[in-house]
């Protein structure tokens, strides 16, 4: 199978919904979405967006402030999660549930 930027991504946002169904969300990706949000997830009245990046993918604060602006309307937690190496890295773009505190 031909590895290119769309697969890597895709498997990604696989292997990001396998974890996150361990731990007892439920979720969905926004497949072939190019939007700012790969992953819906809810647990518990809780709800996740995240955005998932491999390799060296970066995200510019344009395209974070999009995230955050999506979190808000979905009173949500938006997370980035980078893979890199072997080793998943989680940055917090913003919490509703932190704002409202």
């Amino acid at each position: 199978m031909v590895s290119t930027p769309y697969t890597r991504g895709r498997s990604l946002e696989y292997r990001t919904l396998q974890m996150l169904r361990s731990e007892g969300w439920f979720c969905s990706r926004s497949a072939a979405s190019h939007g700012p949000v790969d992953i819906f997830a809810g647990r518990g009245g809780a709800t996740l967006i995240i955005q998932v990046k491999g390799g060296r993918g970066r995200v510019s604060e344009a395209e974070k402030e999009v995230l955050r602006e999506w979190a808000k309307a979905y009173r949500s937690r938006a997370e980035i999660w980078r893979f890199r190496k072997r080793k998943l890295e989680k940055e917090l773009v913003y919490d509703a549930h932190e704002q409202q505190a």
